[in-house]
């Protein structure tokens, strides 16, 4: 399998980001695409709940705990100190697929969209500054924008230029 294409969704919080991963995710597996996301969060988060043997591990100073069932695994890697690894460092890690959609990593130099909402927490457009914002997703009007621009629940468009801007569709 060739590398994948990389693909990001872009924005600030409360912008819509999640519901559309979400949608594109069921909407590129659909179309028979084997997808891996990559979320970045800007926060402490913990999959795991107290209590739990895989948290016992964890808390008693294991460096990765594996989780195995007959249907996942999750792999959790403690940093204990060290720096948060770096944005290929994480691609790297990921089994092969034919797309990996990022949420986040607003700087990384990837081709994304940009999704917009009124009721997002800042409403400071990315696209002026980031030449890697190729798209915006938006639940109102974007006036002024040189960039495509599509309705942020229109998930098909969205997903037929993810396809077309790709070359994921040959």
């Amino acid at each position: 399998m060739n590398a994948p294409i990389i693909f990001g969704i872009a924005g600030w919080k409360n912008s819509g980001k999640t519901g559309l991963m979400v949608r594109l995710v069921g909407e590129m597996t659909r179309r028979g695409y084997r997808v891996s996301t990559v979320k970045h969060a800007h926060h402490d988060f913990d999959i795991d709940k107290v209590g739990t043997d895989s948290y016992r591990h964890r808390e008693a100073g294991a460096h990765e705990v594996t989780i195995v069932s007959s249907t996942r695994f999750a792999i959790m890697h403690e940093l204990r100190g060290a720096p948060e690894p770096g944005f290929e460092e994480i691609l790297s890690r990921l089994a092969p697929c034919d797309l990996v959609l990022i949420e986040g990593y607003k700087r990384e130099p990837i081709p994304k969209i940009e999704a917009r909402r009124l009721s997002s927490t800042n409403h400071e457009p990315l696209a002026p500054t980031d030449p890697h914002i190729i798209a915006i997703a938006a639940d109102h009007p974007v006036a002024d924008s040189p960039l495509p621009v599509f309705d942020l629940d229109d998930t098909v468009a969205i997903a037929d230029f993810i396809e077309r801007t790709t070359g994921l569709r040959g």
